[in-house]
């Protein structure tokens, strides 16, 4: 069962990606975004493509250039997910065929977004507009929009933001953080999943 859920591992090392990656699929998440401002980060997207790119999503977070979208799918990535609106990164991703999900906060750059092809949208930060935010953005985007909520929303408030019309979720530092072991993220990954399903009904 996919979910709609993007792991962010934020400072993940290259030695680490493979039992990180298999621990977080393990658990039934299968969207993973290493940010660009980790520790080598093409490395470990390519390490993690290599082992699990058929069973899984792979790409980068923070990608603010053309040139690391560029770098990205060098490196076998298909997900690029950005903190801004950036019409250019959208298009060069759209053109090398992989997903696009920059960050938005209002309506204007939600539209732009949208008009230069984005997959789907990442509301960020989701902790400042909140469920009542997107609840009100939510009617006047287009109903086949995605919308994931990133920064803000993870266990406890799923229920909140899944009624408030949210599609999905970027999960950081409540899944992973640098220095914690595979045991430990695997007890967080569970417990994300199942407060998901639970929320999701």
């Amino acid at each position: 069962m996919s979910r709609p859920i993007i792991a962010i591992l934020r400072g993940l090392k290259p030695q680490e990606a493979k039992a990180v990656g298999r621990t977080i699929i393990d658990a039934g998440i299968d969207r993973i975004e290493v940010p660009l401002n980790s520790p080598d980060p093409l490395d470990s997207i390519g390490t993690l493509v290599d082992a699990f790119g058929n069973q899984a999503l792979i790409g980068a977070g923070t990608v603010l250039t053309v040139d690391q979208v560029d770098a990205v799918s060098a490196a076998g990535g298909k997900l690029i997910v950005s903190p801004n609106y950036d019409a250019e990164v959208i298009k060069r991703s759209v053109a090398l065929g992989l997903q696009s999900w920059p960050g938005v906060y209002t309506p204007t750059e939600a539209f732009a977004a949208l008009k230069a092809g984005a997959t789907g949208l990442k509301l960020f930060p989701g902790v400042m507009a909140g469920p009542a935010g997107l609840a009100a953005l939510r009617p006047v985007l287009p109903t086949s929009s995605l919308v994931f909520a990133v920064g803000g929303a993870g266990p406890d408030n799923f229920a909140q933001w899944i009624k408030a019309g949210a599609d999905g979720f970027g999960i950081g530092s409540a899944l992973y953080k640098p220095g914690i072991d595979v045991a430990e993220i695997a007890e967080r990954a569970r417990h994300i999943v199942t407060a998901f399903d639970e929320a999701a009904g």
